[in-house]
């Protein structure tokens, strides 16, 4: 008589390719590069996967939380997912071989999320408000009318940065500060296909760049170069030579953790540089807008650029009252000057930082280009140390309880 039979199972982690707006996050995330991409989609090995669910997190628009119950030995191999178009559907036959057998190796199923192979916060802050995501994919866009496109540089600086307003007439878009939006760029690329979504954080309060409107504002910079080489950006060109009155093609919105606290106690401790002023850009906006009075919540702002000729907002900055935000900028090409980052800028006010450290009510955004990443949380633990706080154990604090947020490209 036959024995029972043994058949592996695998629960195959895949990459949904109508909603993945090609950010990279997912690749730069995974702990153990399982995760690869080429010109049309971002696939998973199933080789290499470990479930570890590192990369689910970070994904503002949840198309890499897709999973298929799969015979091991039919696992879809990176090459047929590399030509999808959408994920196939779950077949019946992997998942009646799980419940015929009683001797299936089922390890490989994720468990849960491993929060220390995170740097940031999983979860939104307790008292932020629910947002909407995915309202509109790449198969169900929406369109938002152009009614103003202003270049905040100097124009006499190589660094051509945009504020774009879109306007949704009477299209459904509900936003928060902190979440983001994919542009359809016009045109295919080299290989005949559609352009993929470019997603740009929200720069706008959610109640409209002007208030009571239903529209949103971006921080777009021209890109002309990449890693050096000369190179027109397809989306940010795109955008930046819109005029009044032009339509675009529109998803998401996305993001469902990099959101700001509703409590008026609450303080926030924004770090950033170039287009990553975006979400601080709204959420300072919608606080001002909404100064409650006998709130004790403070705003502190580090926020950095090559010059100041290339800082985007830098006049609004400056008129903004003392009391109402701290503002620290740093300039690393200043002629003449020392090299000056966010951190060189952090480490100046480490009192006032390490005091914001130590408060409950503080939440911590960082958004800006990746390499500000690890000078920013290493100027962070020097500070809380330097001040009698075990770093370690308030960082994981802060990401439990969703008070520490990066996002960074």
């Amino acid at each position: 008589m036959n024995g029972p039979v043994s058949i592996e199972v695998l629960r195959q982690h895949l990459i949904d390719p109508e909603i993945c707006i090609r950010c990279n996050t997912c690749e730069e995330t995974c702990p153990v590069d399982a995760i690869t991409h080429d010109d049309s989609n971002y696939v998973v090995k199933a080789e290499i996967c470990n479930g570890c669910m590192a990369c689910v997190p970070p994904c503002p628009t949840g198309a890499i939380d897709n999973w298929r119950t799969v015979l091991r030995a039919d696992a879809y191999p990176v090459d047929e997912q590399f030509k999808w178009d959408v994920l196939p559907e779950q077949t019946t036959m992997a998942v009646a071989a799980v419940d015929e057998t009683s001797n299936v190796d089922a390890s490989d199923e994720a468990s849960g999320i491993e929060v220390d192979t995170v740097r940031g916060s999983v979860v939104p802050p307790w008292s932020a408000a629910k947002p909407y995501v995915n309202l509109y994919t790449h198969k169900t866009p929406t369109t938002a009318t152009v009614v103003g496109n202003y270049r905040l540089t100097d124009a006499s600086t190589d660094s051509d940065i945009h504020h774009i307003v879109l306007d949704f007439g009477t299209m459904p878009f509900p936003v928060l500060e902190g979440q983001s939006i994919g542009i359809l760029p016009p045109g295919a690329s080299g290989d005949g296909r559609a352009h993929h979504a470019r997603q740009y954080s929200i720069a706008s309060p959610r109640d409209g760049e002007r208030a009571g409107y239903n529209n949103v504002s971006l921080t777009v910079k021209r890109v002309s170069q990449q890693h050096g080489d000369t190179i027109d950006g397809v989306c940010s060109n795109y955008l930046c030579d819109l005029k009044k009155g032009d339509v675009v093609s529109v998803i998401g919105p996305f993001g469902g953790t990099f959101l700001m606290p509703n409590h008026p106690d609450s303080h926030l401790l924004m770090i950033c540089t170039g287009t990553g002023s975006a979400p601080m850009r709204a959420m300072t906006e919608y606080r001002r807008r909404r100064r409650l009075k006998g709130a004790t919540g403070k705003l502190m702002l580090f926020f950095g650029a090559r010059t100041k000729e290339e800082l985007p907002y830098f006049g609004p900055l400056t008129n903004l009252p003392k009391d109402f935000i701290d503002t620290n900028l740093a300039f690393s090409r200043t002629p003449g000057q020392p090299k000056r980052y966010v951190q060189d800028a952090m480490r100046e006010r480490a009192v006032d930082v390490a005091q914001m450290l130590k408060d409950d009510n503080t939440h911590i955004y960082v958004c800006g280009l990746k390499g500000m990443e690890d000078g920013v949380l290493q100027a962070l633990k020097e500070i809380g140390e330097r001040h009698q706080l075990d770093w370690e154990v308030l960082w994981a604090r802060l990401k439990r309880e969703g008070r520490l947020h990066l996002e960074t490209y």
